[in-house]
């Protein structure tokens, strides 16, 4: 089985900067099938463009624009690419950055496809910030990757103990979140009390319906930037109710607009 060493990937690397444990890239795959191998590093993958199927040893991932996936090191995957362009961009971990923040990477084992939109807002803000490549960008790196952590093993650790509604509720709202959903209903669906709901969402998703939410339809529009559409078409297949409302909501979570994050693209 291959090893890739640190910074190593299939395809072309276009950028890559290290600094303090960490690694950056951007790559563009370039292999239709990359057998069996695994990294030295932990490490995230955030596909900025284009499509690919990942597998590992328990499950297999359909993965287009927008997908977060978690490596742990030594993790073996597969991977295979359509006739397209698709791009990625990497954060490997190694040792030496767990050792410096005193955070036990055996807390992170195995391979993960991460649905949290809040975690996935965390990525892009990583990349945003890897593209302006201010005075303040390793600090502010640094600290966006330490609270994904945080959040993303709290999460991992409760997986097996969540009631069965917090599954069933997240499902509807991955599938219905450009619809008008009430709490009244959502309660109703669930078979749990409104207040039980309002009081215990918080607790497992971080924050609020309303925001978890418009979180959602922000990964949306995220994937969608990554094609010619118009802002108002994509604020329209989002569920926002017009262009100024998603500009705004946009700016608000992401700390740029979306012209402004399509043009970071293109970089």
């Amino acid at each position: 089985m291959n090893t890739l060493c640190n910074g190593e990937y299939f395809g072309q690397t276009n950028d890559i900067i290290n600094f303090e444990g960490l690694t950056i890239t951007d790559t563009e795959y370039t292999h239709p099938y990359v057998d069996w191998h695994y990294h030295e590093n932990a490490y995230f993958t955030f596909l900025l463009q284009g499509n690919m199927i990942e597998g590992n040893k328990k499950e297999t991932y359909e993965c287009s624009a927008g997908t977060l996936l978690y490596h742990h090191w030594e993790d073996p995957h597969y991977n295979i690419k359509p006739d397209i362009f698709t791009r990625g961009f990497h954060i490997e971990i190694s040792k030496k950055w767990f050792d410096q923040f005193d955070f036990q990477k055996n807390n992170a084992e195995g391979s993960f496809n991460i649905q949290d939109p809040s975690l996935k807002l965390l990525i892009y803000k990583i990349f945003k910030e890897n593209q302006d490549r201010d005075n303040a960008f390793e600090a502010a790196i640094h600290q966006l990757l330490l609270n994904l952590f945080s959040q993303f093993i709290v999460q991992k650790d409760k997986t097996e103990k969540k009631p069965l509604w917090v599954g069933q509720i997240n499902e509807i709202l991955h599938e219905s979140f450009t619809e008008k959903l009430s709490l009244t209903e959502l309660s109703a669906t669930l078979n749990i009390h409104p207040i039980h709901l309002s009081r215990d969402f918080q607790k497992y998703f971080h924050c609020n319906l309303g925001e978890y939410i418009r979180k959602l339809k922000l990964n949306k529009s995220l994937e969608l930037l990554t094609k010619q559409d118009s802002l108002t078409d994509i604020a329209l297949e989002c569920g926002f109710a017009d262009q100024s409302h998603f500009i705004r909501c946009f700016k608000e979570n992401i700390g740029v607009t979306p012209l402004k994050y399509r043009n970071l693209l293109r970089k």
